[in-house]
């Protein structure tokens, strides 16, 4: 199989490009590996092998349909990443977000369908659905999106949804919980909170710290993509769950991991529209496609710490980068 994956050198891309060269997946062994990304700020070559037989880059923007039309004959599958996902930068600018997520989400369905490409993941979001007082959103549950992101990713999906209906194109979608694990950019809470308090630095904490989320673990989450990939339907969706959490319960963790008391805690105010709590009901993936996790949360958190920890020369330069914008 020759698989391209778009935003292939972000955080959850690059997991899984690097899990693929390296066998992680079954059937995967000999598949060449295409990745175009436009190495944006959230995008590093460096999350990739410098060198690999079977893997070729390609430095593109999804925004550009007649590249993606040029890049895409010969491929077997697309595995679509790209996007803009900081929830931050959309209420502060929400007009990147939707180009790339609504637009360039278009564009990828439109070049393959072109193109003739035989399968297509989508990769969304849990925070389609919105705020969710009690129990877990099921895949037909409604989209109620809250921030400019979440709305630029369900406007993604439901595009996705009319090339499978209208155009017959084999396309599913993956809507996850939370990420975390080694490679993720600074600005998300997990890094952010890791690298300040390597450097000494308080944590700035929304709110009451009450806001709930669901953690899964990177490798988890690409593992349910490729199931998804190989054994997922055609306009099917496919919730991606993880374990609950407050916000300060993450918190909290990370500090004791550090070893730092809670004065290192700034709490700052709330975001705009901020979601009280997400959950998802991941049955369907658990039971059609045999998925479930494999890493615990306070296993990941603790390794994700140590990796951060161990590899300061990755995410010094970013942090230097985000101070300075």
């Amino acid at each position: 199989m020759r698989l391209l994956v778009t935003g292939g050198a972000g955080f959850i891309g690059s997991h899984y490009v690097r899990a693929v060269l390296a066998g992680a997946y079954p059937d995967h062994d000999a598949d060449r590996v295409t990745v175009l990304d436009k190495l944006g700020y959230a995008g590093n070559r460096a999350n990739l092998p410098e060198h690999h037989p079977r893997l070729d880059f390609v430095h593109g923007d999804v925004l550009d349909l007649p590249l993606l039309v040029d890049v895409l004959p010969g491929h077997d599958a697309v595995v679509h990443f790209a996007a803009e996902s900081h929830v931050d930068r959309s209420i502060a600018d929400a007009a990147e977000f939707v180009r790339t997520n609504v637009e360039g989400t278009h564009n990828v369905l439109e070049a393959g369908r072109r193109t003739g490409v035989a399968r297509i993941v989508h990769v969304s979001t849990d925070e389609v659905y919105g705020s969710v007082e009690t129990g877990g959103s099921p895949e037909e549950a409604a989209l109620r999106p809250n921030s400019p992101y979440a709305a630029s990713k369900a406007g993604a999906d439901l595009i996705a949804r009319a090339y499978w209906r209208t155009h017959g194109l084999d396309v599913s979608i993956t809507r996850c919980a939370n990420n975390y694990g080694p490679y993720q950019h600074v600005e998300k809470l997990v890094p952010l909170f890791v690298t300040n308090l390597i450097e000494g630095r308080p944590v700035p904490l929304y709110g009451d710290g009450a806001n709930v989320r669901e953690w899964v673990h990177v490798d988890d989450h690409c593992r349910a993509i490729d199931l998804v990939l190989t054994r997922g339907a055609a306009g099917q969706i496919y919730n991606v769950g993880g374990e609950a959490h407050t916000n300060l319960a993450v918190t909290e963790r990370l500090l004791e991991l550090a070893g730092a008391g809670s004065a290192m805690v700034q709490r700052v105010p709330d975001r705009l529209g901020h979601d009280r709590r997400y959950c998802v009901d991941d049955t369907k993936i658990r039971d059609r496609l045999g998925y479930a996790p494999r890493i615990p949360f306070e296993t990941g958190l603790a390794e994700t710490f140590a990796w951060y920890r161990d590899n300061p020369a990755w995410w010094k330069p970013l942090k230097q980068d985000e101070q300075s914008s």
